[in-house]
């Protein structure tokens, strides 16, 4: 038997770091995955397998080993149906199992997401051998949410493996889950998300677990759906950013200017509000749809324009602006800016001569392009019979 399962990555559409100073932020699911094959081994087979297929890495634990080590720690497992924090004394026992593992050192951050596998894994499924694969589509470190939705698809494949989430027989392909599973998945994989970031704040999971999109202010998640179909052009500058320096950068910049910058915040609540708002209206004809798009890349550029008054934009997210608006179209950064992933909204009408211009231009500028639906599914599973 061979459970699957994928979950997907994120964009923040609008008010990112104005949403640490108390303003609305929108965030949505994009079609871009991580998945997640798992499959229990029989005979005298006694370990633990993860591969990491795009990194070319592989990692064993053997069982007995395992079971000696941990069984010393934090009670009884596993409980899949009663998600709980970790505690310091467990975390730090998987921590040194996974550094035995000696991950090279120019993938040594990786350390933190392979110690949430296996605390995740414990957790749910015991002490059971099997072979966990993963793959992704999304881009590691760029802001597209790939840690929230590796937790994601983990926990979803597990819980099925588990047997605390059951298939629907009559289905076919990949399936949705119900509302109280999804509640489950999404708790676990908060939790997983906490052993590799320390505070995250629980959007990327809660998007990559429901999909569709959120809308978010002072900790309060809402749930929103787009009444039309949205792509955007996802660019990669493929710059690094370190996310606490330039969130440290905005606040300073705020009690420098605390009048300013209270201003900049507030309209950064209005369009993110007024974004939702037109997301969640109805359409009725090509004709609508086109003005939304036209009201959207309004509120692109007010956003990006009010990200640089904070300070956090940069000469790679600048060269995506300049070279998408000279074919007309309007974009923003994305995250946490400094570098990173850059959204340009892709209008329904506009012609895929112009998108393949647009591409080969950015890409000539050593960026990388992704093309991706916006507010889709959230995680999905599906089992199949290999024997």
């Amino acid at each position: 038997m061979e459970i699957r399962a994928r979950a997907p990555g994120k964009i923040i559409l609008a008010g990112e770091h104005a949403v640490v100073h108390g303003s609305t932020a929108v965030a949505a699911s994009i079609d871009l995955y991580s998945h997640v094959s798992l499959r229990f081994l029989g005979g005298d087979e006694g370990s633990i397998k993860l591969s990491l297929k795009d990194m070319n890495l592989e990692f064993s634990w053997d069982l007995r080993r395992l079971e000696g080590t941990l069984s010393k720690t934090d009670g009884q497992f596993p409980h899949p149906s009663s998600p709980r924090a970790y505690s310091s004394e467990f975390i730090q026992a998987v921590a040194s199992l996974v550094d035995e593992q000696s991950i090279p050192e120019a993938k040594i951050g990786l350390s933190a997401g392979v110690s949430a596998f296996l605390w995740l894994y414990i957790q749910i499924l015991g002490f059971k051998p099997s072979v966990v694969t993963i793959t992704s589509e999304l881009p590691l470190g760029s802001g597209l949410g790939s840690s929230a939705s590796f937790c994601v698809s983990l926990v979803a494949a597990f819980l099925v493996a588990s047997g605390s989430m059951t298939l629907n027989s009559r289905s076919s392909g990949w399936a949705a889950l119900g509302e109280g599973e999804l509640e489950l998945v999404n708790k676990w994989a908060f939790e997983g998300e906490k052993i590799i970031h320390g505070k995250p704040s629980g959007i990327d999971n809660t998007v990559s677990t429901f999909g569709n999109m959120i809308m978010f202010r002072s900790g309060e998640l809402t749930r929103i759906k787009s009444s039309m179909p949205i792509r955007m052009l996802i660019t990669n500058t493929k710059v690094g950013r370190n996310t606490k320096a330039l969130v440290a950068g905005v606040f300073k910049r705020s009690c420098r200017h605390p009048d300013a910058m209270a201003s900049v915040f507030s309209a950064v609540d209005s369009i993110s509000k007024e974004l939702s708002s037109i997301i969640q209206s109805p359409v009725h004809d090509d004709i609508s749809i086109t003005e939304k798009e036209g009201q959207i890349e309004e509120l692109m550029e007010m956003n990006q324009g009010l990200l640089q008054c904070m300070g956090v934009s940069h000469s790679s997210i600048e060269t995506v602006l300049r070279t998408t608006l000279r074919y007309k179209l309007a974009s923003k950064l994305t995250g946490a800016g400094g570098g990173g992933c850059v959204l340009t909204l892709l209008p329904a009408l506009l012609s895929n001569t112009v998108v393949d211009k647009v591409v080969a231009e950015l890409e000539s500028c050593g960026f990388q392009c992704i093309i991706a639906g916006i507010g889709g599914q959230g995680v999905e599973i599906f089992a199949s019979d290999n024997s």
